[in-house]
């Protein structure tokens, strides 16, 4: 497969998606008023971004399977799958926040060939695909290459609705901030996996992920030079609902504080 032609393809219909996505974010202002109609604007875009990028996406790869968060099509895998969350960030975007990004990844039988995480607020393009390397605008762009847990920056998500390893989770962050240069929570794990892959967060680690918060950025990180697992060290981070990644040797230094942890 010409895995660099369909990512090419797929950016155009993503970056399509991500300009109405921004238009609409103009209303969200006129709309603070009254929250019931803030959260219907919000529901709307959700799930119109979502169309646009099954009816895109599905024209470039005819017949192919769709894993999405608004459920706006019946989920059903098949040999080309794409796995698509559409407005990553959410409550960034009803805030007016800038971090909120489209998520996209292919997968091909049992691998992710190709990831695309589209940044709205600089307009920032990641793209990478099996064997391609990792790009952002156009530029390649590699995992840090700091070496000392001691001299990290990290990032992670906090729970929000389930808080059932919250001990374990709030005494991994304890550690960590004593044993790093800070921990920064943005709100979007897919834009935290992004900048993973661009080197500008050296790891990142959450639970209680889905599989369109992680799918694209795996392929970033991975074809950046990174290391992505689960809480293990395995490779069950898709479906599994934990993941840790970064530069391979802060990865390996998390994942043994980690897994101390997390037992």
């Amino acid at each position: 497969m010409n895995w660099s032609k369909i990512t090419s393809q797929a950016e155009k219909v993503i970056h399509k998606t991500g300009t109405f996505i921004l238009e609409k974010s103009s209303e969200i202002d006129q709309l603070k008023v009254e929250e019931k109609s803030v959260n219907s604007l919000v529901s709307f875009v959700d799930k119109e971004a979502e169309k646009q990028l099954v009816k895109g996406l599905g024209e470039i790869l005819p017949n192919s399977g769709f894993l999405t968060e608004e459920d706006t099509i019946q989920d059903d895998i098949k040999e080309f799958t794409w796995i698509i969350d559409p407005l990553d960030g959410t409550t960034n975007f009803l805030y007016g926040l800038p971090s909120y990004c489209v998520s996209v990844a292919l997968q091909y039988r049992d691998e992710l060939v190709i990831g695309i995480t589209y940044e709205l607020g600089q307009k920032e393009m990641f793209s990478a695909y099996k064997g391609g390397g990792t790009f952002c605008n156009g530029k390649q762009v590699q995992v840090s290459r700091r070496k000392n847990l001691e001299e990290s920056l990290l990032a992670t998500g906090f729970p929000y609705y389930d808080f059932s390893r919250s001990d374990a989770y709030f005494e991994l962050l304890k550690v960590l901030i004593q044993n790093s240069r800070g921990i920064r929570r943005i709100g979007s794990a897919a834009l935290d996996m992004a900048y993973v892959a661009s080197g500008r967060f050296d790891a990142f680690f959450e639970y209680s992920l889905q599989p369109w918060d992680v799918a694209a950025g795996a392929v970033l990180i991975r074809e950046a030079g990174g290391k992505v697992s689960d809480f293990s060290g395995k490779d069950n981070y898709l479906f599994g609902k934990e993941l840790l990644c970064g530069s391979p040797e802060i990865h390996k230094d998390l994942l043994l504080k980690t897994k101390a942890i997390f037992k």
